[in-house]
């Protein structure tokens, strides 16, 4: 069941001094007027923010680009009341980095998140930049890394499925910058992405080969060097939700997923979602996915529709599947690629992407190879070298 509200994704502005290919906010030029939060909304969310109940919350910034209202950003973790232990999470892309900026990052208690696309050449062409920005993106990543360490930084690629980095240049990418984690994502159907990159509509064998032989290049890397374990994080997860049921709380595999309850996304104009991908589509214009607004509350019919759905409990293939007790349901991501949450699901790409990856999880915990036990072990955070795991 859960808890009190403790997760906040916060969008002070959709303003953004890029125009990545696939970004899949729809977000604003940085010129722009009226993208940005409003007097009365900034009071809301400093409402909101100040009348928090639970131990502890983590509250993430993005956008747009969320360093262009840094003053915001603090009011926000000025609001947090003191006796509850605050987590603050700036999602930005870097491409510039300023004295205010600085101040919010030298934080004890923010963490930075980025995307690094892979090598020069990659990360120019995705983002849209020229050399001199992409070359000026770098700069700024290793100036935050010399000053931190990559335990405060995280950096998340974004891949195009039809034309993917060499997973050997990408991981080497990470690797000379002290970076363990590797978080792997397609292009999503979401935002300019759908008009620019169609065919993210659905991931199809070539995405689930490819993710798959990343993970296969990571275990053989590791047991080469077993100075450092490298990892992609998203099959970690699936294997943590194997592992250990209900530890993780990633929103798109929780089942039953609740809707608007300990995590809520507040858009630029006080719109409350229940997903980040939900505002998205609605920002794009597909179909209004809000559950209510800043100052009258989400405790809605719109809310209460959607949590009804957010289940795969009674599906007849959820039901039958060996998996279903690792798996969760996306409704929001069936509605972005389909317009619609009924389709069996063994015909969605969240089930195909799933199945496969399961599969893939349960392959390599029955392996007796010791490479394979060793990246495990070591993903799984347990001891030891080798040895066959005991999957439940």
């Amino acid at each position: 069941m859960p808890g009190a509200l403790d997760y906040l994704i916060l969008v002070p502005t959709l303003r953004c001094n890029l125009a990545c290919s696939y970004c899949q906010v729809s977000r604003a030029a940085i010129d722009a007027r009226g993208h940005d939060w409003s007097s009365a909304t900034l009071a809301g969310v400093e409402a909101l923010v100040g009348g928090l109940t639970g131990p502890e919350v983590k509250i993430e910034f993005q956008g747009g680009e969320p360093t262009l209202r840094p003053d915001l950003i603090r009011a926000v973790i000025d609001a947090v009341p003191a006796e509850i232990q605050a987590q603050f999470i700036i999602c930005t892309n870097l491409q510039t980095l300023n004295d205010e900026a600085m101040a919010l990052f030298d934080r004890d208690d923010v963490q930075i998140s980025t995307s690094l696309d892979g090598p020069l050449a990659v990360h120019s062409r995705q983002r849209q930049v020229d050399a001199g920005e992409a070359k000026g993106f770098h700069a700024n990543l290793r100036t935050l890394l010399a000053r931190y360490g990559p335990g405060k930084i995280s950096a998340l690629p974004t891949i195009n499925p039809l034309s993917p980095p060499d997973p050997e240049q990408l991981i080497d990418s990470f690797a000379e910058l002290g970076l363990d984690s590797i978080y792997l994502r397609p292009i999503n159907y979401q935002g300019f992405a759908r008009k620019r990159h169609p065919a993210s509509r659905v991931n199809g064998d070539q995405w689930l080969a490819y993710h798959a032989a990343f993970v296969r290049r990571l275990i053989a890397r590791n047991w080469i060097d077993r100075s450092r374990v490298l990892e992609e994080s998203y099959f970690s997860l699936l294997l943590r939700r194997i592992f250990r049921p209900g530890e993780d709380r990633h929103v798109d595999l929780r089942n039953p997923n609740p809707i608007g309850r300990d995590y809520i996304v507040v858009d630029h104009d006080g719109c409350v979602y229940p997903t980040d991908e939900a505002r998205m589509l609605t920002r794009a214009g597909i179909i209004d996915l809000s559950i209510g607004d800043i100052h009258a509350g989400w405790d809605t019919p719109e809310r209460a529709a959607l949590e009804a759905a957010a289940t795969n409990d009674g599906d007849p293939a959820c039901e039958a599947c060996a998996y279903q007790p690792y798996c969760g349901r996306d409704i929001i991501d069936d509605i972005a690629r389909y317009g619609r949450i009924d389709l069996p699901r063994e015909e969605t790409d969240f089930c195909r992407r799933h199945l496969y990856l399961f599969d893939l999880a349960f392959e390599l915990i029955h392996s007796d190879d010791p490479a394979v036990q060793y990246s495990l072990r070591r993903w799984l955070g347990l001891a030891g070298e080798t040895g066959a795991l005991a999957a439940p």
